[in-house]
């Protein structure tokens, strides 16, 4: 299969998308990041703020290179297209492998942030526990974590 002009242009739009997503996720984490240095500065010994802190900056992390790779995906999907207009499609060919390769390692860096980010609102729930046990709701069958039969 010869790769075509129109092939890496495909993903402007899909890479882009996901960069947006990703820049979008940073200034969340950036916003809870103020908010929870704000409390952390009134209560230092608050050991759920440090925990949150700690979450965030790996969080951070996470989005710094997820954000590197899809630049770098990007960056490839151009460098191809102009290798395709110059009538050099071996190279061209290699350079979009690395350009899916990028894009696959960004992808899979979001699922781990997304696993990290869920953990941090389970801990952020945790504390309200006592009173999702108490409550009674017709929509409990599908709300409740763990099912106690007794």
């Amino acid at each position: 299969m010869e790769l075509q002009l129109s092939t890496p242009a495909l993903l402007f739009s899909a890479i882009t998308l996901l960069m947006l997503a990703f820049t979008n996720r940073f200034l969340a984490i950036a916003t809870l990041i103020r908010g929870l240095h704000k409390n952390y500065l009134k209560e230092p010994d608050q050991e759920i703020i440090v925990e949150q802190i700690h979450n965030l900056r790996r969080r951070l992390t996470l989005i710094k290179n997820m954000q590197l790779f899809g630049v770098f995906s990007f960056l490839m999907c151009v460098i191809c297209m102009f290798l395709l207009f110059q009538g050099f499609t071996s190279a061209a060919n290699w350079v979009f492998v690395a350009s899916m390769i990028s894009l696959l390692i960004s992808l899979g860096i979001s699922l781990v942030e997304i696993q990290i980010s869920t953990k941090a609102l389970n801990l952020e729930l945790s504390d309200m526990e006592d009173i999702f046990e108490k409550r009674k709701s017709s929509l409990d069958a599908f709300f409740r974590l763990d099912q106690k039969k007794e």
